[in-house]
């Protein structure tokens, strides 16, 4: 997407009916599409009843009219909001009165690209619009409204800035070598660059959670025929979302629900029992069953608790050995045994529950939070995106190298290794980056953000 300073209009309302519907107009001159709709001019930031006129001056809807002058506006443009009622068909024809008058459709994302593109905010705070809109928790929400507000950004600011401090210590080394001042001695650049580290750990920590509020986790359920997978993942979701009978292969296909585990989402996957079968439908599941556990984060092993290890032993071994897996011991309501939770060999989790009565099903819980890498408190969390991450590992790398290079000492290439963690930290913000990354985020919003 390329900037331009025409003039741009949406649908900014979700599709369908209701109550209200916002058409949004943001351009350098909207003086005629404000004549042509409104038929005079408007008192900025005051809301004014007004007919939404045709060409023919015919009222097409009557509602609220807002007039937002440059730069004091979402874009920084000049923004005009009509609100109207929101059925399809008027807010249709109120949006092409404004393209008859000049306007122009805008592209997804264009209201928000402009809004970067004219200082309101930065690319981490734009992204983070439409993490909001998109957020599918209480947690999540409140995440994005942290990165909103810029704190992410000033965050990332403060590392920077320390970076640039750093490297203008390093640069100062190589600019006066004649000089008999150490000047990273002095400045005690080690501890500065140690102190570093430790700052970029905790962002990076910090967006990994915002990650998992955003993204989630793909968790599969898979086991043995008749063994409780559907009746767990109806407890999980707290519906009747799969069949339950006491017929082995009730389950032929995979059965798919989003569930919010403590604002953590989970995208949960109940699929076929996996067993030897001659019948093709059910063969047809059972692969299907193995397509789910390949795109998984993790996997719930679902085995009767009376059953021995044998049972389920061949199932474990046919998994991902990198794949996390948590054993999920059910029925034991029909054993008289209690809930518990252990952990065995290597990364292994067991969990002793009954999926009939939900006994057990917070020690589930807290082993799915703790393979995902949940903390307690996600209250600090940033709702950050995968290339935010991505970014912060390649700053965290060039911080170990430029560590390394300073015990040498080579300050020639400490100072290169600092200047590529400052590019990779300042490509969160926008402050470096490409037309590409701009064209790519901007284009998954939706039209009229």
């Amino acid at each position: 997407m390329s900037y331009a300073p025409d003039a741009i209009a949406a649908i900014a309302t979700a599709p369908g009916r209701g109550g209200i519907g916002v058409v949004r107009i943001s351009g350098r001159d909207l003086s005629r599409v404000m004549q042509g709709v409104i038929g005079r001019e408007l008192t900025p930031r005051v809301a004014v009843v007004a007919r939404f006129l045709g060409a023919d001056g015919e009222a097409l809807d009557r509602g609220l009219a807002l007039w937002f002058p440059a730069p004091a506006s979402y874009t920084g443009e000049n923004v005009l909001e009509l609100h109207g009622h929101g059925g399809p068909a008027v807010l249709g024809l109120v949006l092409a009165r404004c393209l008859e008058l000049g306007a122009r459709i805008a592209q997804p994302g264009e209201f928000t690209q402009r809004a970067f593109l004219n200082d309101k905010f930065d690319l981490a705070q734009a992204e983070s619009v439409a993490d909001l809109i998109d957020a599918g928790s209480a947690a999540a929400a409140r995440a994005a409204g942290r990165s909103l507000s810029g704190e992410f950004s000033r965050y990332t600011h403060a590392l920077v800035a320390a970076l640039v401090e750093l490297r203008a210590l390093t640069e100062a080394t190589l600019d006066f070598p004649d000089e008999d001042i150490d000047f990273l001695r002095t400045a005690n650049a080690a501890q500065r660059l140690a102190a570093l580290q430790g700052q970029v750990s905790s962002l990076l920590a910090r967006s990994r959670q915002g990650v998992l509020l955003r993204d989630g986790l793909a968790v599969v359920i898979v086991g043995a025929p008749n063994v409780g997978k559907s009746s767990l993942l109806n407890r999980l979701a707290g519906d009747d979302i799969a069949i339950v009978t006491d017929v082995p292969g009730t389950t032929r296909d995979a059965i798919r629900s989003e569930i919010d585990v403590r604002g953590v989402p989970l995208h949960v996957v109940d699929t076929a029992g996996v067993r030897e079968s001659t019948d093709a439908v059910e063969t047809i599941g059972i692969a299907r069953t193995w397509e789910a556990v390949a795109r998984a984060d993790l996997a719930l092993v679902v085995t009767d608790a009376r059953d021995t290890d044998d049972a389920h032993g061949a199932l474990l071994a046919g998994l991902d050995p990198a794949l996390p897996r948590i054993v999920v011991r059910n029925k034991i309501d029909l054993m008289g045994a209690g809930p518990r939770r252990q952990s065995l060999e290597g990364e292994r989790r067991e969990v002793w529950m009954s999926a009939r009565t939900g006994v057990g099903l917070d020690l589930l819980q807290d082993a799915v939070l703790e393979v995902a890498g949940a903390s307690e408190d996600m209250q600090g969390a940033f709702l950050a995106r995968e290339r935010h991450v991505q970014a912060i590992i390649v700053a965290q790398r060039h911080l170990d190298s430029a560590t390394a290079q300073l015990a040498i000492p080579s300050i020639e290439l400490v100072a290169e290794e600092l200047r590529a963690a400052q590019d990779a930290l300042s490509s969160i913000t926008g402050a470096f980056g490409s037309d590409d990354l701009l064209g790519e985020i901007f284009g998954r919003f939706c039209i009229g953000k």
